[in-house]
């Protein structure tokens, strides 16, 4: 069964959402994310997607106090991604209780070094984020753009030993328009790896396709704080 997984996006502290990864676009929903957290845990969720949007425009992981009072409100696994980009990077948030690291900037800059964390921490542990913009990869807080294409990215990941990625359509990241089906589908179908979706799930209905599409998983933000999709909802949905 596909995973339906609430986002909780960290900026200064606070849960914020952004517009197609723009730092100046930002929507602020909660001054507390430990009790976002807590009410994604009491709706059903069964894990919880956070991203450090100041470490990954930073280059290191900066909302650790706020990460902190998430891990201590639930009991669901945590997956961290943004500005982990180091070993000791990778070390710390474990050490934290996060069960999976997300490295993004890291697998374009330093592949090998992806390769090594994922020997010692585990597949299961060390996974990548593909995040692409018109098929390129984004990189340093979505803020930098390269040539090298996502499929390109995930193949290369793949070949050292990455088991599982989230892909992100920057584009339509925050946009409440709808995924980017064919990108996604085209993964899944050119890798056979596990992959989680991300940027522009806006309806229960996208929730449904994605299913389809064979991902393992589908990041839900925005839509859940304006309402457009209840989480009970949208598990249930996907479970039926």
């Amino acid at each position: 069964m596909m995973e339906v997984i609430p986002a909780i996006d960290l900026k200064d502290g606070r849960c914020v959402r952004l517009y197609q990864g723009d730092y100046d676009r930002e929507t602020v929903f909660s001054d507390d994310p430990s009790r976002v957290a807590l009410a994604w845990q009491q709706a059903g969720a069964g894990r919880i997607h956070v991203v450090d949007l100041d470490g990954a425009r930073e280059g290191r992981p900066t909302n650790l106090d706020a990460l902190a009072g998430i891990l201590a409100a639930v009991s669901l696994p945590v997956q961290l991604g943004g500005g982990i980009r180091t070993h000791e990077d990778v070390g710390r948030v474990l050490g934290m209780g996060v069960q999976r690291a997300i490295l993004g900037t890291a697998a374009v800059e330093d592949p090998e070094m992806v390769a090594r964390l994922c020997g010692e921490f585990g597949p299961e542990t060390v996974i990548v984020s593909v995040d692409a913009r018109d098929g390129k990869v984004a990189t340093r807080g979505w803020l930098e753009h390269t040539r090298t294409e996502a499929v390109d990215l995930l193949r290369r990941m793949s070949d050292l030993g990455v088991e599982r990625f989230v892909y992100t359509d920057v584009s339509r990241d925050g946009t409440l328009t709808e995924p980017n089906f064919a990108a996604i589908e085209h993964l899944v179908k050119a890798t056979g790896k596990r992959i989680i979706a991300a940027g522009g799930v806006s309806r229960v209905e996208h929730l449904a396709r994605l299913a389809e599409v064979g991902v393992e998983g589908a990041i839900v933000g925005r839509a859940l704080y304006t309402g457009d999709i209840d989480l009970k909802e949208a598990l249930e949905a996907v479970r039926g």
